[in-house]
């Protein structure tokens, strides 16, 4: 597991259940490129620290990067909380996903190490890395979303707002394909 210096009390519970534990500065896109180059396998499965996939997923991953022509894959969108609002958030975000071979880091995605070492790993930027690692997955093949979900806090959404959650994370993607540096975003934002 790779922290970025929080003082949470992480720390404790990694090391109580004897995993490794690498420190590194709160940079989501370090702390990511941290982790892949700590790893020993030849797949790569990023997700949330609240975010979690449906059992069985470790074949249909390993299948999915084993067919010709796919670049990496993720998960739909399941938001843990109650709600009409919500199940429209994972309506959008799945036909989004489907539609545009798009999907963002709270549904969970996965690639070979290889193809995530080849295409540089994940720009070091303080906000929309994961938009920015998909776009260049999509040069190298499709993005394969699979029919399992990735179950994920609703803690954002009952925190902000449903609409306004939505509306920042929109005007943010709209900045960022219009140029706005992610620098500036982030501020914005309101940092990580």
């Amino acid at each position: 597991m790779v922290d970025g210096n929080s003082h949470d009390g992480t720390a404790a519970v990694v090391e109580g259940y004897g995993a490794r534990l690498i420190q590194t500065s709160a940079d989501r896109a370090l702390q990511l490129n941290k982790g892949a180059e700590a790893a020993h396998g030849d797949i790569l499965l990023f997700l949330h620290s609240d975010t979690k996939p449906e059992p069985g997923f470790v074949k249909q991953v390993r299948d999915t990067l084993n067919q010709t022509g796919v670049a990496a894959g993720a998960f739909q969108l399941s938001i843990n909380g109650k709600g009409f609002g919500l199940r429209v958030i994972e309506w959008l975000t799945n036909f989004r996903s489907k539609v545009l071979h798009m999907p963002y880091g709270d549904q969970g995605f996965f690639v070979t190490t290889a193809m995530f070492f080849s295409i540089g790993s994940f720009p070091l930027q303080p906000l929309m890395e994961d938009f920015e690692l998909m776009r260049r997955l999509k040069k190298k093949g499709k993005i394969k979303i699979l029919p399992l979900r990735a179950t994920t806090s609703a803690r954002r959404w009952e925190r902000m707002g449903i609409l306004r959650t939505t509306a920042m994370n929109q005007a943010i993607i709209i900045g960022y394909l219009l140029g706005v540096s992610p620098e500036k975003l982030a501020k914005w934002y309101g940092g990580r």
